[in-house]
Order: structure tokens, then sequence, then C-alpha cells
């Protein structure tokens, strides 16, 4: 059923979760928000948090993103980097950022580090240079719930997106409108919001800017210092005076807030700018904190009602990720990035500057076929491990019944209830075939990670 947004009071929409009686803090929302603000979670890990308080796992999991702006070290992630650095292809980045994400301490720092990569995308297609995509991917790490005025600027500086979007070329005799352009309308504030002679002003306020040696330089003899009009302003608004000006505009935090909510809450339909509103002049009030945004809208009452529950379409990403992590699987990241790449969310290579669509984009009748043949590759690869085991080994730990175990596989992976018949369909898969007792598992985990239920997260 569609959702209309009309009906959703706002301050009932943002106010703290309270557990109740028809609203219970069980695993099954637990799963949620950790499907959402991550890539899953393990059984113990919905266990423990269930025996504390919401608001408090809410906390552990945009507290661990506080101090995300230093980096934690992971030897075997970090060895993996060189080796692909090594390479400079920036294809393998990707196997590098899939194995970070699987193994992260801290789930919702990589997936904010994702939504800026979407957000602010930079193509290696064009870029080519694998160290410049790999610096811009730690800059939006250390930025993942921070400053966002900050991350701005910064990106504004990164020497990949100077590439991307040609601003090391803008000369003031001959201003590029690229970045200037997307800035506005992908970055701060939507179509809109500016006028084509906004766009270019603040061309001219970024003319003068260079790559020497991988890093931005600015050219002061190829700038353009005199005053311009921009967005009812006037002035010579250096670089950073620029971005600001763009920033204090009323759109942005709507802009941003709007671009949050369909990233945690729900891919559709458009939010009313009635209920982005509280969370639009938190970000204002707060100095453009965006862990003062995620950490109310992951705790609120609507991101944890029965109203967004299953509202989102998985990504790529999440089919892959989300199967693998909540059963503590490792395998072969060079081919998780690969069938990134091949269902469309390559690593690195966002299709263009506005990113992915995401949302129903992700699902047609041949991408559904990808998607089922990229994890039945992915649980048969002789690569894949659960918990360090093969999967029937994995499944069998507890020694609880198949119907048991199918059950807690639903509970971990599913953001929707099964169907009693879809449930007695898979049972009666896994206690007909004849083969040994993994490659029944695989055959039932794969039948249940291509139902539509599974699309869904």
């Amino acid at each position: 059923m569609p959702i209309n947004w009309d009906t959703i009071d706002p301050a009932w929409a943002w106010s703290p979760y309270q557990p109740s009686a028809e609203q219970p803090w069980d695993r099954r929302r637990a799963a949620h928000l950790f499907r959402r603000a991550g890539f899953g979670a393990t059984a113990a890990e919905l266990v423990e948090a269930v025996s504390i308080e919401p608001a408090v796992v809410v906390e552990q999991l945009v507290g661990s993103a506080s101090d995300s702006g230093t980096e934690r070290s992971d030897p075997a992630s970090d060895a993996l980097a060189r080796a692909v650095l090594a390479t400079g292809d920036p294809h393998q980045l990707g196997a590098w950022w899939a194995y970070a994400m699987l193994g992260t301490p801290t789930p919702l720092v990589e997936k904010m580090t994702l939504f800026w990569h979407g957000h602010f995308a930079t193509s290696a297609e064009k870029v080519t240079d694998a160290e410049l995509m790999f610096r811009q991917n730690r800059l939006l790490r250390q930025h993942a719930l921070g400053d966002f005025a900050a991350l701005t600027h910064a990106v504004a500086r990164d020497p990949a997106m100077l590439i991307y979007l040609d601003s090391a070329t803008n000369r003031k005799a001959h201003p590029n409108e690229n970045f200037a352009r997307e800035l506005m309308e992908l970055f701060c504030l939507g179509e809109g919001n500016y006028t084509e002679r906004d766009i270019q002003e603040l061309a001219r306020c970024f003319t003068g800017w260079e790559i020497r040696q991988r890093s931005f330089r600015f050219n002061r003899y190829q700038h353009d210092a005199g005053d311009k009009s921009i967005l009812g302003r006037t002035g010579p608004f250096p670089d950073s005076e620029a971005v600001d000006v763009v920033l204090d505009q009323p759109a942005a935090t709507q802009f941003i807030v709007g671009k949050l909510f369909r990233f945690f809450v729900a891919d559709e339909p458009a939010p009313t700018a009635a209920l982005l509103q509280p969370l639009a002049d938190d970000l204002r009030e707060h100095n453009w904190d965006v862990r003062v945004v995620v950490r109310r809208m992951l705790g609120s009452q609507l991101f944890f009602s029965d109203i967004v529950r299953g509202r989102k379409v998985r990504s790529p990403v999440d089919l892959i990720l989300g199967l693998l992590r909540p059963l503590q699987g490792s395998t072969n990241t060079y081919q998780v990035a690969e069938d990134l790449e091949r269902l469309g969310q390559g690593l690195f290579f966002p299709p263009n500057v506005k990113g992915w669509d995401g949302g129903r984009t992700w699902i047609n009748s041949a991408s559904l076929l990808d998607r089922s043949n990229a994890v039945g590759s992915l649980l048969r690869s002789s690569k894949t491990r659960f918990g360090g085991e093969n999967l029937g080994e994995y499944l069998s730990r507890d020694n609880a019944s198949p119907a048991a175990t199918l059950n807690q596989l639903a509970e971990l992976l599913l953001a929707v209830p099964l169907h009693e018949a879809t449930q007695a369909r898979l049972l009666n898969l896994y206690e007909r075939s004849n083969k040994d007792r993994n490659q029944r598992w695989i055959e039932t985990l794969h039948a249940l990670a291509t139902l539509p239920e599974f699309q869904l997260c």
C-alpha cells in the first residue's frame, strides 16, 4: 500500500521510539536497524541488542561513528589496500572496500561512506588514478557522520573530484561550469533553487584551481578575483566563501535530509517538506552535524514502525553483503567487486555524477536473474565460508531442526515475514533433497535469497 506522508505527524515521526505491546523491541526490529544502519547483524548481535534499550543500541551505532575522523587500523584490510594500490588498477579498489565493509566494527561509518560516494559521485572511469580514488574514499570515511559543510569544502578541493568535474582546468578566461552546476544541483540545493546565471557566476569563483603532484594547487594568475552575484549576494567570494553562500540557502538542509531520508527510511514516495522540516532544523541548528540527524532518524517512532519496514529495495551492496555479514560470511571479495559491477553498483564506478538512482531501478527481469546468479555463485564458491565453516556446518552448530534454522534465517535476513506457504516450500526443498547437508542448505538459502521478500530491506 502506498504511503501518504501527508498523514504522518512530523512530531510523532521523529519522537524517540518507545517500545509497546503493539510495537515491541524484538529481534525483527533490531535486525531492521542493523540492515539499514549497516549490512545486517548476526544472531548473537541481535540477542545482545534486544537485551538493552533501543536508544542505547542506536547510540552504540552512531557513537561508534563519532570518531570516524580517526582511521581504525585493520592489518588485513591495510595489506589488501597496499596490494591493490600497488597494481594501480582502480577496478581492484572495490575488492578492498567490500572486504572493509564486510569486516568493519563500525558498520554505520561504512554505510555512510557509501552514501557519500553516491552523493559526491566520482568515477574512476574518468579519474583512472587508483591512489586519488582511494584518498577520496578515505576523505568520505573521515567525515562520514561529521560536518557536512566541512565535507563539502574538502570535496571541492579533492583531486579526484577536480578531475571528474573538470575543475582542474577552470581558467578565468574560460570558466568551466561543471563543478558549479553540480555543487548546486546535486550536492547542496537540488533543481529549481538556482538560475543559470548563478552557475555562471559561481564557476568564476573556482577558477585557478589546479592539480600538481596529485594535490590541490591554487593558481592566483588564473583566478577571477572580481565581484560575482550569486543567489542574491554580491562579492568576490573566494572558493571557501562561495561554498558557504550555497550552503546558506534554506533549500540546502531540506535537500540533504531528504537524501538521508531516502537512504535510511524509504525509497518512495518523496517525503513532504513538512515531514523533513524538523530534521532540516536540527541540521542547521547543529552547524551541519550529520550525526545529530542520523541519530534522531534511526531512533525514531517512524523508523521502527511497520510503515517503513521493507520499504527499500536492496542495492547490490545490500544484497551481497546483507547475505554474508549476518551469517559471519567471508569470501573472495575480488569476485564480490566484479559481481557488484555486473549488478550495476560497481564501487568507485558510479554511472554518472548523479550517482545511483536506487530504489526500483535496481529491479527488472534481467537484474533479478543476474542477482540470483550472483548469489548462487557466491554460495557455491569454495572461497565462501561462514564462521570459518561450510554453510551446512555453520547452520548445524546448535543442532536445531531444519524448520527452526529456517525461521532464524528468515529473522536474520528478511525485512518482511514469510508467508506460511513460502516457508513450507523452502522447508520441503531442504527435506526432499538427496544431497549432503551443506548442498541442501546452499540450495535452500539460494532459494530464500531470490524471493521477492529478500529483495527488500
